[in-house]
């Protein structure tokens, strides 16, 4: 979003300099865990545009989200590894897309675990009530983002905020994703 050049640009640059190494195929694939707008609409448009740009000089493919990945639900199990079943709840971004956060809650689903999306006012809070309510005291808190930023923080505050005011339940911050 806050590239010097419009990703088309980058593309095309990159592009060049492969063909001209003699590279003939570049594969590009889109480092976002859901398929939002940006992966839906934003990227391809740009991938087109490079391409017409680039007249086939060299081939650019699109692959698909990182997020979509085989394996995805595998990682997702070895966080919560040493944490108990009860209590564990996935943040996400979240979407105000009708049908964008459909792949966060089959994915919660498959692994037992309540979710919780940052984009929705005091879902975090509200899944946490209705954990310990259930009688969970034990929460493990896993970011569903792939790396460490803003929201991560603003999350990791939030869970310090909580324990402070539950300070019968023990909270687990796991990382984010990472690399």
């Amino acid at each position: 979003d806050f590239g010097l050049l419009p990703l088309h640009k980058q593309i095309c640059e990159f592009g060049r300099r492969l063909s001209s190494a003699g590279i003939e195929r570049l594969q590009l694939v889109p480092l976002f865990l859901l398929s939002g707008k940006h992966v839906m609409e934003d990227i391809p448009n740009e991938v087109e545009q490079a391409r017409n740009e680039l007249g086939g000089m060299i081939d650019v493919e699109l692959g698909p989200h990182i997020g979509g990945a085989q394996g995805m639900l595998q990682m997702c199990e070895n966080r919560f590894l040493h944490s108990p079943k009860a209590g564990r709840l996935i943040v996400a971004h979240g979407s105000r897309r009708a049908k964008g956060n459909r792949t966060v809650d089959r994915l919660a689903k498959s692994l037992g675990t309540a979710v919780a999306y940052w984009t929705i006012e005091s879902d975090i809070e509200n899944q946490t009530i209705h954990l310990m309510q259930q009688g969970c005291s034990t929460l493990t808190i896993f970011p569903y983002f792939l790396f460490a930023g803003g929201i991560t923080d603003a999350v990791a505050h939030l869970t310090e905020e909580l324990a402070e005011r539950f300070p019968r339940t023990n909270f687990r911050l796991l990382p984010p994703l990472g690399a």
